[in-house]
């Protein structure tokens, strides 16, 4: 059994104000933590894994197929593998949560 912390040197700004940390990775999936400051987005994007996330603090918005869907603090997601999205924090607070990705998310673009 592994364990992991989410301490500051496991923390990469993806995008400007989009801070994003790999938890753990096994075979099967991988545990994302984000932290999205007030007006910061996450551009248009789609990968090859199945994404489940959970919102516990803040609110944010989706864009998929033209539409938008707002998380907000304790309400979970799930977009389906390929499917193209962007997020953005709304409100005047950060936004904080997990995802899980299936298969695991290895050496994602954002990993320096």
């Amino acid at each position: 059994m592994e364990t992991h912390d989410l301490s500051a040197e496991r923390i990469v700004e993806a995008v400007e104000g989009v801070y994003l940390a790999e938890l753990s990775a096994g075979e099967n999936m991988s545990v994302q933590h984000f932290h999205i400051q007030p007006g910061a987005s996450v551009p248009e994007h789609s990968h090859r894994h199945e994404q489940v996330g959970f919102v516990y603090d803040g609110s944010l918005a989706f864009e998929v197929d033209g539409e938008e869907h707002v998380v907000t603090t304790g309400e979970s997601y799930v977009i389906p593998a390929d499917e193209p999205h962007a997020a953005r924090s709304v409100g005047d607070t950060p936004v904080d949560g997990i995802d899980v990705f299936s298969p695991p998310r290895e050496n994602p673009d954002w990993r320096a």
